[in-house]
């Protein structure tokens, strides 16, 4: 059987450091802030920003919630985004993703302050961690990287294959692997011979967004395999489960490690934004 990497419990860690360095900012009369703007009802990202700001607020850091209607228009958000970057109570800005279709989301992101970009969206950021040189990382690919270190902390030559080119997790995926040494493969719709690609990979990373797309047989015996997918499927009895990109018990048949669904990569996320909360208040005081 393979290691079953836990995600609630490296994620529980993580929060747990995250307070305890948080708490000595507090006794030096500095509390790192978050700001997080949800446009419209949408209600998975209702859920996803109230546990944002409960895990911030038990984190001892300061939460600001921003509540916009659906029908506010590009310059009202953009204000708001302006008057955030001026708030020094402010040390992270995150702007809940989808946004109504008349907003211009790359131009909302590119407001934000690069040095509160908690998110790791902005194009300095991602330009820096390309770079190697520095910027914030985004929170998923982050929290993958802290999971991989989990089984195997040092990843030099080894091959990772990551399946999607997302900007959010693809491609920030492989410029962390490539800073760790790996070689990396990006792989993705327009790939010949998907499974031949992903059976070379000691590191395989699925973010596709394709329910159990990725079969046993992909997997090289002996691989770590990271799991971002979460695709809502019809049960047999009718009942909506949650699953991954990759055919689960399939695969842990021939792994080393592997991430389940739910309970692997999702938890990582907000714990890696609050990392990155505090990571920008020391920047921002330095």
């Amino acid at each position: 059987m393979p290691t079953i990497i836990d995600g609630k419990a490296v994620a529980a860690a993580l929060r747990a450091a995250v307070a305890d360095e948080t708490s000595k900012l507090l006794a030096q009369g500095v509390q790192p802030g978050l700001a997080v703007v949800l446009v419209g009802e949408d209600p998975a990202s209702q859920v996803y920003v109230r546990s944002k700001a409960k895990q911030t607020v038990e984190a001892g850091m300061a939460s600001f919630e921003h509540r916009l209607s659906a029908e506010t228009t590009n310059g009202e958000l953009l204000a708001l985004i302006r008057s955030l970057n001026e708030d020094d109570a402010v040390d992270g800005i995150l702007v809940q993703l989808p946004l109504p279709s008349q907003i211009d989301a790359e131009k909302v992101l590119r407001a934000i302050d690069p040095a509160k970009d908690v998110d790791g969206f902005h194009p300095i950021n991602v330009g820096l961690v390309a770079m190697g040189t520095g910027g914030i990382a985004p929170c998923t690919p982050y929290g993958c990287m802290l999971l991989i270190r989990t089984v195997r902390p040092n990843l030099s030559g080894l091959h990772a294959v990551i399946v999607g080119r997302s900007n959010i997790v693809g491609k920030p995926m492989m410029q962390l692997l490539l800073e760790a040494n790996c070689t990396v493969t990006v792989a993705h719709s327009r790939t010949k011979d998907l499974p031949a690609v992903t059976r070379q990979a000691d590191i395989l990373v699925a973010a596709v967004g394709r329910p159990e797309m990725l079969r046993g047989d992909w997997i090289k015996p002996g691989a770590i395999v990271i799991d971002v997918g979460i695709n809502r499927v019809e049960g047999p009895s009718g009942k909506a489960r949650l699953v991954g990109d990759v055919a689960y018990d399939e695969a842990a048949q021939v792994a080393e490690a592997i991430t389940p669904v739910p309970g692997g990569v999702g938890p990582m996320t907000i714990a890696c934004l609050l990392q990155n909360t505090l990571k920008a208040a020391r920047a921002r005081r330095a």
